[in-house]
């Protein structure tokens, strides 16, 4: 071999350990691009937090907890990689199993996680969209109210823009038992409070169609939780009309009341089924938003 020959082989082998030190230096930065380390692609990790997920909704709708066969078919997967999402959640405290029955249950940190989103609702600024989307479908006022004791204080509305109007300043208070937002409270109340509100005290009456007697309003008050719905008609202010339905928060008790008002001149009998079935809809949506649940039965 020449000088020249072994000069060009020594050069091809330092070019092509100089290309394989390269490859070797790029390949982990292909890698990362490509997938996460550890062989698995991001949607295997996905599926995987998908499946835990879907488990623990499972396991809070059924409090008495459910067994491994029974956790595997609900979510279609074996009982082996079922097992394996349990442990999982297991190991960081989301659930628990019992140890007699063998069921799986939610355990504390599931429960500390959902009642922080508890503490940090805020009812009031979540329904302002939907008091909004309610006066430009009815064109009437729409208002937001909680109960303090046996009164309903207004905390939001959205204004109609109509010459005639319903207008109540923020912060000012009415009747339970003489409004559409309190008697869509009193509805859903428990019993004792209930009891606790009327016990010793006089319904006095705003107007002449104020409900004075306490057997009728309890009356009405099944019929309103029949329907889904209260009515005010002129009863906190002859010429005025009110439609209202209640917000519930995580247990089914009654949390805050929307309505609907304006003059009997447009919210007369003919209007009201409409209203009616708008404003209910509208205060399912807000508590679906708010994490309550609609209730299908009176309160205990």
């Amino acid at each position: 071999m020449t000088d020249e020959e072994r000069h060009r082989a020594t050069e091809q082998q330092r070019h092509r350990a100089t290309e394989q030190q390269h490859n070797r230096a790029t390949e982990p930065k292909r890698r990362a691009v490509g997938r996460p380390a550890g062989g698995k692609s991001s949607g295997g990790h996905s599926q995987s937090l998908v499946r835990g997920l879907k488990i623990l909704e499972m396991l809070a709708a059924t409090p008495d907890g459910l067994a491994l066969s029974d956790v595997a078919e609900d979510v279609g997967l074996a009982p082996s990689t079922t097992h394996r999402l349990l442990q999982a959640l297991f190991q960081q405290g989301f659930i628990t199993q019992d140890v007699e029955s063998g069921l799986w249950k939610i355990d504390v940190k599931t429960f500390r996680i959902g009642n922080s989103f508890l503490e940090a609702r805020d009812f009031v600024a979540t329904a302002r969209p939907f008091l909004r989307q309610l006066t430009a479908t009815s064109g009437e006022t729409a208002n937001l109210g909680i109960r303090d004791d046996g009164m309903v204080v207004y905390l939001a509305q959205s204004e109609s823009k109509q010459m005639m109007r319903m207008i109540t300043r923020l912060g000012s208070r009415a009747p339970l038992h003489a409004s559409g937002v309190g008697k869509a409270l009193l509805a859903w109340m428990p019993p004792q409070e209930f009891e606790q509100i009327v016990a010793g005290r006089t319904l006095e009456g705003e107007t002449p169609n104020t409900l004075t007697n306490v057997e009728t309003l309890r009356d009405q008050l099944v019929e309103i939780r029949r329907q889904g719905y209260a009515v005010d008609r002129e009863e906190h202010a002859i010429g005025l009309n009110c439609v209202a339905a209640t917000l519930h928060d995580e247990s089914g008790l009654p949390l805050a009341a929307i309505s609907v008002s304006g003059p009997v001149a447009r919210i007369d009998d003919s209007r009201l089924p409409e209203l009616a079935a708008l404003v209910a809809e509208t205060a399912r949506e807000i508590t679906a938003k708010i994490g309550g649940k609609t209730p299908t039965e009176p309160p205990a």
